[in-house]
């Protein structure tokens, strides 16, 4: 399971520019299984993404395909988390990590 937050860059005043594309690429994430939680970052901007994917390698060719990274209009930062113990409402969590 990855944790990735889209952390703003400069050219953040192109994001509106781009958000129609953006949003379509979240949508693709949940139709395809690998996103569980898209939303934006309080109070400084950017967003955050609960994913699954079989390895970093799928996840950064899946980030690359964002308008907002491809633009240069935020930059990911991916981090792996193995699950060890949960919520028993989000144990199916514990087999993501694998």
């Amino acid at each position: 399971m990855y944790i990735i937050t889209l952390n703003l860059t400069e050219k953040k005043s192109k994001a509106a520019e781009y958000m129609a594309a953006h949003n379509a690429w979240i949508a693709r994430g949940f139709d395809d299984g690998a996103f569980l939680v898209v939303g934006s970052l309080k109070p400084q901007g950017g967003g955050a993404i609960l994913a699954v994917a079989n390895n970093r390698a799928q996840l950064e060719e899946r980030l690359a395909a964002d308008p907002f990274v491809a633009e240069g209009i935020a930059t990911p930062h991916i981090q792996e988390v193995a699950p060890g113990r949960t919520d028993a409402r989000l144990a199916f969590l514990k087999g993501a990590a694998a």
